[in-house]
């Protein structure tokens, strides 16, 4: 046995006072997890700790919580281990998910944000076409393709570390995307393009993410919901060639251009680039709009004129367009999940786990 101190956010509504914290001396072993740790605070100190959980087996998806500032299901985090972790002097710190409005406690409000996500993407089979007469046999490598994404139990705990969701709470976000990929990599859905439209026009969609990895590293079954947004804008730009009204698209290609240009990226120009070149009519307002932002960079320094204009970092730049034009050479990968890797011309492998 051991002793731990668990420094619990507390948000009793019914009292009309803030949150607070509130802290719990507990004994146990230290291999047991955290959420036994607030049951027992719960049991021994104050019934009145609010918690969901369920099955206790890292599985249900109830108990998501945040522990030591990181997004977190509570039966899958050890007491040892988070008291390691702690920033507190040992104190493991247990608080509501984040970007959910919060009920009581560590409950929070999924379908005001998490669920109203997941119900925007359309989450269900749109085939095309009369029934089959009988069942549709998917080819292996389709369902492999989305047991990722089907991996997910719906903790919220990405949505909860989404940076781009703190910034815009409009954002799809990262569960739900995922789940978007789930239906666009199947076969058996017959509304790819109208997805992908959907997602891609939408100012809130496949392109507000903004490649932080904060999802990947809180999602506990490995369903890398950033990876899938990645994937989903591939499709869309590449296999369906959508131009979306946001420019994403267009703005990840002039990405790759300037690099394979320069070796190094060169920002200043990679706005105007982004908008088909400093001469495009599409790209004078961008530049006007965005020169408040670039006097203010001048003028603390961060940026000098003969910098801005003449690219001086840039070297290795035929290296890059070597390396660029090598992959752009190569046969279309097999571009599948974490399961399964390879090319076309290639025998599958299984990826290591």
């Amino acid at each position: 046995m051991a002793q731990f101190t668990l420094r619990i956010r507390r948000y009793l509504p019914e009292s009309g006072d803030a949150p607070f914290w509130q802290e719990f001396e507990v004994d146990l072993e230290g291999h047991r997890s955290v959420l036994e740790g607030i049951l027992a605070a719960r049991a021994r100190e104050d019934g009145s700790i609010g918690i969901r959980c369920s099955c206790r087996a890292a599985i249900c998806g109830s108990c998501g919580v945040k522990i030591n500032g990181r997004s977190r299901l509570a039966c899958n985090t050890h007491l040892d281990e988070a008291a390691k972790d702690s920033p507190e002097g040992g104190a493991i710190v247990v608080e509501p998910m984040g970007n959910m409005p919060v009920i009581k406690d560590l409950i929070v409000d999924m379908d005001a944000v998490h669920w109203k996500k997941i119900r925007r993407v359309t989450p269900w089979l749109l085939p095309e076409g009369p029934p089959p007469e009988r069942e549709y046999v998917v080819a292996h490598e389709a369902m492999v393709d989305v047991t990722q994404t089907m991996a997910c139990i719906q903790c919220g705990a990405c949505v909860s570390a989404c940076l781009s969701m703190e910034v815009d709470p409009a954002f799809v976000g990262p569960a739900a995307l995922a789940k978007a990929y789930r239906f666009v990599g199947d076969p058996r859905d017959g509304a790819h393009r109208e997805r992908l439209e959907d997602l891609a026009e939408d100012p809130a969609g496949i392109y507000d993410c903004t490649h932080c990895f904060a999802c990947i590293d809180a999602c506990p079954k490995d369903v890398a919901p950033m990876s899938q947004i990645m994937r989903l804008r591939r499709i869309a730009g590449r296999e369906f060639e959508i131009e979306d009204r946001n420019n994403g698209h267009r703005h990840e290609t002039a990405f790759v251009e300037n690099i394979e240009k320069n070796g190094l990226l060169h920002e200043a120009d990679l706005l105007p680039d982004s908008y088909g070149g400093k001469l495009h009519p599409r790209a004078a307002p961008e530049l006007i709009d965005s020169l408040p932002v670039i006097a203010k960079a001048l003028a603390r320094r961060k940026v000098t004129p003969g910098k801005a204009l003449l690219h001086p970092h840039r070297r290795h730049f035929k290296d890059v367009r070597k390396l660029v034009r090598k992959v752009e050479a190569k046969d279309r990968p097999l571009e599948l999940n974490l399961y399964i890797v390879g090319h076309d011309d290639e025998e599958l492998e299984v990826a290591p786990e």
